[in-house]
Order: C-alpha cells, then sequence, then structure tokens
C-alpha cells in the first residue's frame, strides 16, 4: 500500500464498507512515517478496529462491522493523529549481499544513462545509507525503504516488466527495494539478492517489519 497525500492536513477515505484509509500530509521522510507507527499502534487498540496496517505515509483501518458514524470516526482519527510523536522502533539491521548488473540488473544501463553515474560509483552509492524499513505491502514480505541517494532517483518504467524474479533490487522514482516473490513491476531491476522475505511456513511470515533496517552490500559487479 503506498500513497501520498501533499495537502496540508490529512485525507481519510473510504475503502468499501470495512475499511478507511488515513493519508498523512507531507514528504516521503522518516519522522512524519514514525507518526504513522505510532498511531497504527493507538489506533490498533480501539474497540471497532480489526486491524491498523501502516503503509507509505498511511494507515488503513479495517473494522469488525461497517462504521456507523463517519465523522466521529473521522474526527478521532485527525485528534489521535495530532496528539501522536513520532515513535522510533528499534528493529534489526539485516545485511543483503546484492550482485548488481549483468543478468542480475536488466535496467542497470537504463539508470546509468539517467543517472550520469558509472556503475562502480552507482553500486556504491546504492550501497552506502542503512535503509529504514518503513512499511510493507504490494505482495507479501516486500519492504518499502527510506533514504536513498536522491543522485540515484530514477524515473519508474513507461512499461512495466510483466514478470522479475523474488529478490530483485529496484530503483523507482526516489526509493528503492527488493522484491520478496515474482511478479510484474514498473521499477528499474538493477541487482538481485538470494534473500528470502516471505515464508508462510515461518512465524512471522515476513522476515521484516517496520522499523527494521536494511544494509545492502556488493557481493559483486557484473560488466
Amino acid at each position: 500500500m503506498s500513497a501520498l497525500n501533499i495537502d496540508a492536513t490529512p485525507r481519510i477515505s473510504l475503502l468499501g464498507t470495512t475499511a478507511v484509509l488515513f493519508e498523512a500530509p507531507g514528504a516521503l521522510d522518516l519522522a512524519p512515517q514514525q507518526r504513522i507507527w505510532a498511531l497504527a499502534r493507538l489506533a490498533q487498540g480501539w474497540p471497532a478496529i480489526r486491524e491498523a496496517v501502516p503503509g507509505m505515509n498511511n494507515l488503513m483501518l479495517t473494522f469488525h462491522q461497517p462504521p456507523r458514524d463517519l465523522h466521529g470516526l473521522k474526527s478521532h482519527l485527525l485528534e489521535a493523529w495530532e496528539a501522536c510523536q513520532p515513535l522510533p522502533l528499534e528493529g534489526r539491521i539485516v545485511e543483503l549481499p546484492v550482485t548488481y548488473g549483468g543478468e542480475f540488473g536488466p535496467h542497470m544501463a537504463d539508470v546509468v544513462a539517467h543517472t550520469g553515474l558509472d556503475v562502480e560509483t552507482l553500486c556504491n552509492l546504492h550501497c552506502e545509507p542503512l535503509y529504514p524499513v518503513y512499511a510493507l505491502g504490494s505482495h507479501p514480505g516486500y519492504c518499502y525503504l527510506g533514504g536513498m541517494d536522491p543522485r540515484l532517483a530514477t524515473p519508474r518504467r513507461q512499461v512495466p516488466v510483466l514478470n522479475i524474479g523474488a529478490g530483485a533490487v529496484s530503483i523507482g522514482g526516489v526509493q528503492t527495494g527488493v522484491s520478496a516473490s515474482a511478479g510484474p513491476s514498473g521499477w528499474n531491476t538493477i541487482g538481485h539478492t538470494d534473500m528470502v522475505f516471505f515464508d508462510a511456513l515461518q512465524s512471522p511470515p515476513a522476515l521484516l517489519q517496520p522499523g527494521d533496517h536494511i544494509r545492502l552490500r556488493i557481493e559483486r559487479i557484473i560488466r
């Protein structure tokens, strides 16, 4: 679940009859995302809430039954948001070895052409940050990450790729991410990791959670 509300005030909208989406204002950054985590933890304790699912700058709330007083719910959410302070979650640091380029990075040349960086510089910049996990979404186990060097920002592809493999390391706009399973993608794939991000037989099934961090490490660069 990924959305961005650039208005000055939060936006609240219905998702069917048993869910609402709360969209926070502002840019994609760690502090507002930590407020989303705080609101999710608070809302999870409300009697009518079935599940509170943080996304990128948003929070989805699902209900046991359709809410009867939508206006009251919206007011309650807005008041809670104003009171919420950033919640720093002390998660784990997981290191991912990445093979860049070659058959594992079919769009490396496109990112190089857009950024003007050579492959080695691009890979080093990509591995430099400690990436916080902002939210899980898109598909099971997938992590939305913050903190990518803005020099690596590359627009999403005009024509999505119908199928990329699990473990694909990609750049889409100002973000980077790692695919947890095979499927279509509009991001630019520059590498691959063998890490398994989702296993339905494990508890919890997702390897990472919001508040964890990913550190990428160059395993090799294929030119």
